[in-house]
Parts: structure tokens; C-alpha cells; sequence
């Protein structure tokens, strides 16, 4: 039986096929090597605690329309205001979202941007680089050890980051085998989509490496924050309950007061 991330991952090869037949990979990497040299994604975050990756998300597969009408440009100079260090915009469609709103943020704010999309292809990589990213997202569940290792060093190649994601002990410790840098914990299953955050916690009980974990997904409040730091986390991708509402800037801006 197909998981969610098995169906997303299906569609995505089609999708990418399709983009592709438009823009000629050729074409998307010249246009790569004309964007704006890339900001430091990881010092970035290393310069601020806690560090807040704020997520422009328009839908999840699960859950539906999160904030109806979302402007991204809006939304992340909001973020911005408020404190956020990094913003991650989700360009793929199963959220309704596209690189257009990659490069409205990237207009937008000078802040350092992260892909989230289902990337397991070069041309992904460079399609984000020339809409502005500055990190990209591998994750663990959906690419083998020899597609992590290549997409990384093209990333690097490119001057950006990655930020590898795991959501078991296997895939963390893949993350960790790679080298990466920046290890992301999903507290959310992409094949049930259940969420967790205990999830971060069981798999940096005993790490002592020294890459930057960010944790990902069911941070609402800040308890949530200050026990995820407490378990070794050093930055907090955070969407959904920001975005809740219609008032995501103002969400944001309560949860950095009460740290």
C-alpha cells in the first residue's frame, strides 16, 4: 500500500518531467548562475537562539486550506518584523504552492530562504537556486545515500545549503554518515503524516555531533519550544499555527516575546 510521501514522490516525477519540457535544463542552469550570490544560511542561524524558521505554507495534503487568500510577500516581511531568522517557503503543489512564491519572498525580504519541496533531481537544486534560495531540502525518507551525497555537493557547488531531513534513527543517522551540516527532524510522518514532537527528542538523546539540528512540525507554543531546546534543537521550523488564524506576523511576534 502507497504512503503519502510515495504518492507525492510519483507526482513530483511527472511534474518535474513536464517542467522540464518547458524550461530546458540548460536554460534553468544559466539562469542559476545569474542569481544573487547566496546569504549563509547555517551562520545564520548559528547567530540567533532561539532561531526561528518561519514556513509560508498555503495547504497540507492532510489538513486542507491553512490561511485562505495567503500574499507571501506579506506574510514574510511579517516574519521578518517579528524576529524569524530564516523563512522556508513550500513551492510544491500538493500545498498549493509554486516558485513564484519563492521568488515573491526572495523580492521581498533579505533574509536567507530555504526550498521545501520533494527534490531528487539536479534541476530542482538549480530551479531553486535561480528563484533565490539559499538551502534546499533533501529528505532522508525519499532518496538513497548516493542521491543525498550528490544533490548536497551540487548545492554546495552552488553556494547553498541543505538541510537534510530524518524523521527515525535511520534516517538520522544517514543525515549524520553524509557529513550534513544541518539535520532537520521531521516530528511529522510523511507516510501517515502523524505528528509527534517527541520524535526530536528520542533522536538527539545521546547525539554528540555538531550539526545544527532544526526540529520541524507540531511547534505551537513556547513549552514546545524550550523543551526541544533542552533536547539539543537549535532552530524551530514553524508554520501551521503561525499561519492558523490569518495573523501569522502577530503569532510569531507573541512567541518571541514569552522566550
Amino acid at each position: 500500500m502507497s504512503s503519502i510521501l510515495d504518492n507525492i514522490y510519483a507526482a513530483k516525477r511527472i511534474e518535474v518531467r513536464a517542467r522540464r519540457a518547458v524550461v530546458s535544463p540548460m536554460a534553468i542552469v544559466a539562469e542559476a548562475g545569474r542569481a544573487p550570490k547566496p546569504r549563509d544560511f547555517i551562520a545564520t542561524l548559528r547567530a540567533k537562539r532561539p532561531a526561528v524558521v518561519a514556513e509560508i505554507k498555503r495547504a497540507s495534503p492532510s489538513k486542507g486550506d491553512i490561511m485562505p487568500g495567503l500574499d507571501p510577500a506579506i506574510v514574510a516581511r511579517e516574519y521578518v518584523a517579528a524576529g524569524a531568522a530564516a523563512i522556508s517557503v513550500l513551492t510544491d503543489v500538493h500545498f498549493k504552492g509554486t516558485l513564484d512564491d519563492l521568488r515573491a519572498v526572495r523580492a521581498a525580504v533579505d533574509v536567507p530562504l530555504l526550498r521545501k519541496d520533494f527534490i531528487f533531481e539536479p534541476y530542482q537544486v538549480y530551479e531553486a537556486r535561480a528563484a533565490g534560495a539559499d538551502c534546499v531540502l533533501l529528505i532522508a525518507a525519499m532518496l538513497k545515500e548516493g542521491e543525498l551525497r550528490s544533490l548536497a555537493a551540487l548545492a554546495r557547488e552552488l553556494g547553498m545549503a541543505t538541510l537534510v531531513e530524518s524523521h527515525d534513527a535511520a534516517e538520522f543517522a544517514l543525515a549524520v554518515k553524509i557529513g550534513a551540516g544541518l539535520i532537520g527532524i521531521n516530528n511529522r510522518d510523511l507516510h501517515t503524516f502523524v505528528t509527534d514532537i517527541a520524535v526530536t527528542e528520542r533522536l538527539l538523546s545521546g547525539y554528540k555531533g555538531d550539526a545544527l539540528i532544526v526540529t520541524e512540525s507540531g511547534i505551537d507554543s513556547p513549552d514546545d519550544i524550550r523543551r526541544l531546546d533542552v533536547a539539543g534543537a537549535r532552530a524551530f521550523l514553524i508554520g501551521e499555527s503561525l499561519l492558523k488564524g490569518g495573523a501569522p506576523g502577530a503569532k510569531l511576534g507573541e512567541l518571541m516575546r514569552a522566550l
